[in-house]
């Protein structure tokens, strides 16, 4: 199946073209899916909506929302999207974590079976060359990072078949202790050798500072996941409200706090009032 039409990568590539990032955010319930879909509204922006397995629930929007399983990196939490995928069940993209593998060659056996495969439910893959340390809810821990050498990105996305690529640039999952130093010149080299048609996805960035985002999508981001903050400011609003407040007030406030810091993130990034370039 052709890939035309993804929604993932039809938004990544208006991204690329117009110069902005796009939240990527992780959701862990149906709230604070409502919340990313209602901040992409109120903001005219793009967004992705990120999970880790296994849920697969999204809903209607006025704006380009695509769904992205993000860290797929155990054959049976693939296999379980893939059958969905075949079933028709929506899914516009996912990430093929074979990070842990120690080599490329390793990485690329173990990830172009399942490119191929998926690209026939016409569902766009995201795969990491090298490696990002750390962890995080919803992840496994990873140790001895592996910065990406841009010079071997064609061959592995063209031995992969891969759409996207993730690269391992001195960040990390999980929170910094201080201020992170990003390799920006990884970023520019992969952006450069492909002029711009392969998205480059931004993971670890837990608390970095707004500048640090900018730099990167300057540099060539287009995509930028998000999951820290606005998970642990819904969970808190949410801890908070049940002790005083009925429960549906409780749920809807929290919502309503993960959809401000959703829009704030859109408005770091660039992505507002860009909706509608984006559904062109």
């Amino acid at each position: 199946m052709s890939l035309k039409g993804n929604r993932t990568l039809e938004i990544l590539a208006k991204a690329e073209r117009g110069g902005y990032g796009v939240l990527a955010h992780a959701v862990y319930d149906t709230q604070m899916a409502v919340g990313l879909v209602r901040a992409a509204e109120r903001a005219q922006s793009p967004a992705i909506l990120q999970f880790f397995p296994p849920p697969f629930m999204y809903g209607k929007a006025s704006v380009p929302i695509s769904v992205h399983l993000d860290h797929a990196t155990d054959p049976e939490q693939v296999q379980f999207a893939l059958d969905l995928a075949e079933k028709g069940i929506p899914l516009d993209s996912i990430m093929l974590d074979g990070s842990r593998a120690e080599t490329d060659e390793e990485n690329i056996a173990l990830t172009k079976p399942y490119v191929e495969l998926f690209h026939k439910c016409g569902v766009a893959v995201e795969v990491e060359l090298g490696r990002v340390e750390g962890g995080e809810q919803g992840l496994r821990g990873v140790s001895n990072a592996r910065p990406t050498d841009p010079k071997k990105v064609r061959a592995f996305l063209e031995g992969t078949g891969a759409d996207i690529i993730a690269p391992s640039i001195g960040n990390l999952h999980g929170l910094y202790i201080k201020s992170p130093s990003f390799n920006q010149q990884i970023l520019k080299d992969i952006h450069s050798e492909f002029n711009g048609r392969i998205p480059i996805c931004l993971h670890g960035t837990g608390g970095i500072p707004e500048p640090l985002f900018r730099e990167c999508i300057k540099n060539g981001v287009s995509k930028v996941n998000i999951n820290v903050e606005g998970r642990t400011l819904y969970a808190k609003a949410l801890g908070e409200g049940l002790l005083s407040k009925p429960f549906p007030e409780a749920v809807e406030n929290a919502t309503e706090v993960f959809t401000k810091e959703c829009e704030r993130f859109m408005t770091i990034f660039g992505s507002t009032e860009k909706a509608g370039s984006a559904k062109n």
